[in-house]
């Protein structure tokens, strides 16, 4: 898989791979209703299109020709602050996840955005999986938040990692 830039053919690959994987990873967690309706929300081709254009934002695909194995989306925190850079999406397919997807994903953000000096997320307390590949990556838990993503009254753990 290589990682490249996102397009706008690319987004309802990028919308079925996030509904299946959030499916896959939080069913246990939220019910599979609750999943849905999240998904139809953050994931909606709409949403996905409005972060094509955003502005300090790099919107990423793992892709083999074939087929997504992976995405991942981060954007600065403020127009004016290239400093904190704010992770908000990096999901890998099941069926390709523990093949270093992850990885260049991550690498790939992290080679985006040159002025960064954090690089923070917000993970589900109970995605013991993610929470490892975080923390195997540098990361470590600043904090905790009530309402992950800011609008869906979901705790979640933040992480950051810092680049000096």
């Amino acid at each position: 898989m290589f990682v490249r830039t996102a397009s706008e053919r690319d987004l309802a690959a990028v919308r079925a791979l996030l509904v299946e994987t959030w499916h896959a990873t939080y069913d246990a967690i939220y019910g599979a209703k609750r999943v849905t309706e999240i998904t139809d929300d953050w994931h909606s081709i709409a949403s996905l299109k409005a972060r094509l254009t955003r502005p300090n934002s790099e919107f990423l695909v793992a892709d083999d020709g074939k087929r997504l194995g992976g995405m991942a989306f981060a954007a600065t925190t403020t127009t004016t602050d290239p400093k904190i850079v704010l992770l908000n999406q990096l999901y890998v397919h099941p069926a390709c996840q523990r093949q270093g997807i992850g990885q260049s994903l991550l690498d790939e953000v992290e080679a985006s955005f040159p002025e960064m000096d954090i690089l923070r997320l917000e993970v589900e307390e109970a995605n013991a999986v993610a929470i490892a590949f975080y923390e195997a990556n540098g990361f470590r838990q600043a904090g905790r938040t009530a309402d992950c993503g800011g609008n869906s009254g979901l705790p979640a753990l933040i992480m950051e990692k810092g680049r000096r």
